[in-house]
């Protein structure tokens, strides 16, 4: 293969987003509260930005001849600083809006000292209030073992037992007993090892640090139960089988009745098979809707932009005027006009943020209108395409905007993206969401025959009687995403007997 060098010349086509627009697209992006940080952020950075206060706990301090988020000159919102023509034109529109602005512009918004006192006792009681941190498995396994009056080197390994548990993964112990111990341990260290194991396995919760799901149940079984050794020998021999509702294969292995063996498997029920998982610590997400919806006297729905919170953002009158004034230096004019450059792109993305998820919202609720007055049985199917074409954006922008968006509704607060559904079509040709099949589906499997549950096929032969033809892959799919067990896991032995 010849190899050479030398200069080519290439014509390629690529496509760059300006700064201006990706700012739009992350900004469109945002929820609330991180719209706040961004804006809070954005200030820290920029010393031009300023907001107009209101606090909505206090109405009535608040200046009623302020200006209103809608209130900007045009002159301010056209404002783009121009570096090929000296300015001029720019000096003009400085010039006009700061002889549009009250003298008081900026006191008028000023908080009070007995106002900021009021914010300050309010995040202090809230850190007062909040919830404190809950024990940790690992923590209230240590506090019984240091209650125990143990040998010092079987303590140390229980402690070591202790540290590899994780109530994520139901307090199991997944690490050998061996891996525990030093390199080059003796058979007395092991020997050690099984007695702090066993030490572990005495404490609360009942079941911790088994490493099987057998010895987690059997750690669980105490006197109180009424069929202890029916109990042991179904953990000890036959949990898959009561896993799969395998009971006549019990019965002719244990000599057990179907009607015994159901009562034990009732009784195991009772037992906790991930017992560390009580000290897991769930996260719950603080849920603030972006859009609120409302019913007007006619039935139809608006869309209204929860943003009170969202402070409306203006250009510092000082820096307009250090920019037209005389005496300020080249280097801090360009400071101020790449600052006010970054400001206004803030403050445009804001407001482009605010007219396309209302657009998106609205067109999305008047498409799902039935949803939201029958509920989620007559949900249509949707996709972002469709809510693309009628607002007139690109589907990426549709995307962007119900992303992890949340909505008020008469039905509760849910998720932008809880309207979109795909779906399928009737034999009569009409559109029907996945949601519509997913709880006919249940519907017939809650109303079914327990003795003689419904197959897949029979399943995929009940839908279709209402019209609905669905395949029986997508039968299959549907039922094990909602839990439903197989037709044979359904089946009631006491009434296939009868």
């Amino acid at each position: 293969m010849r190899m050479s060098m030398g200069l080519q010349a290439r014509q390629l086509q690529t496509q760059k987003l300006a700064p201006r627009m990706i700012q739009s697209m992350e900004i469109l992006q945002l929820h609330a509260l991180a719209l706040q940080e961004r804006i809070e952020q954005e200030m820290n950075e920029n010393p031009l930005l300023e907001q107009q206060d209101v606090d909505p706990l206090a109405p009535d301090e608040a200046n009623t001849e302020a200006p209103t988020k809608d209130t900007r000159s045009e002159n301010e919102k056209e404002l783009v600083v121009d570096n090929d023509h000296d300015n001029k034109e720019d000096f003009e529109r400085l010039q006009n809006m700061v002889s549009e602005l009250p003298n008081t512009f900026d006191e008028s918004f000023r908080r009070s000292a007995n106002r900021m006192q009021e914010d300050a006792d309010r995040r202090h009681d809230l850190m007062a209030n909040a919830v404190s941190r809950p024990e940790s498995l690992n923590d209230f396994l240590l506090h019984q073992l240091s209650e125990m009056d143990i040998d010092d080197r079987i303590e140390q390994i229980a402690e070591r037992i202790i540290s590899t548990l994780d109530a994520r993964d139901g307090g199991y112990l997944r690490t050998p007993l061996a891996d525990l111990l030093p390199a080059g341990h003796t058979p007395e260290d092991l020997e050690l090892a099984e007695q702090a194991l066993a030490v572990v396995q005495s404490l609360e919760p009942a079941g911790i640090a088994a490493r099987s799901l057998s010895e987690c149940l059997l750690k669980q079984i105490k006197g109180s139960f009424s069929h202890h050794d029916e109990m042991r020998t179904l953990i000890e021999s036959h949990l898959e089988d009561l896993a799969e509702n395998r009971l006549p294969q019990i019965a002719k292995k244990t000599g057990y009745s179907i009607d015994l063996i159901q009562t034990v498997r009732d009784e195991l029920h009772v037992l906790n098979p991930k017992p560390g998982a009580m000290f897991m610590e769930t996260y719950v997400p603080n849920v603030t809707p972006d859009i609120i919806l409302e019913q007007d006297d006619n039935g139809d729905y608006q869309v209204k932009l929860d943003d009170d919170r969202v402070p409306t953002l203006f250009i510092s009158e000082y820096y307009r005027k250090r920019l037209q004034d005389p005496s300020s230096t080249p280097a801090e004019r360009e400071f101020i006009k790449g600052k006010i450059n970054s400001a206004q792109w803030l403050i445009d993305s804001i407001e482009q943020r605010r007219s396309t998820l209302t657009k998106v919202a609205q067109a999305i609720v008047e498409h799902q209108k039935r949803f939201l007055d029958e509920g989620p049985e007559v949900i249509e199917p949707l996709k972002m395409q469709q809510i693309a074409d009628k607002v007139g954006v690109h589907v990426t922008t549709v995307s962007r905007a119900v992303d992890d968006k949340w909505i008020q509704t008469p039905r509760g607060i849910l998720p932008l993206k809880r309207f979109f559904v795909g779906g399928t079509q009737t034999d009569d040709g009409e559109d029907v969401a996945w949601d519509t099949i997913r709880l006919k589906l249940q519907e017939l499997i809650d109303k079914e025959d327990k003795s003689d549950p419904y197959s897949d096929e029979k399943l995929v032969e009940e839908l279709k009687k209402t019209g609905m033809a669905v395949a029986r892959r997508t039968v299959t799919k549907y039922r094990k995403r909602m839990g439903i067990p197989s037709s044979r896991q359904r089946r009631d032995w006491s009434l296939s007997k009868k």
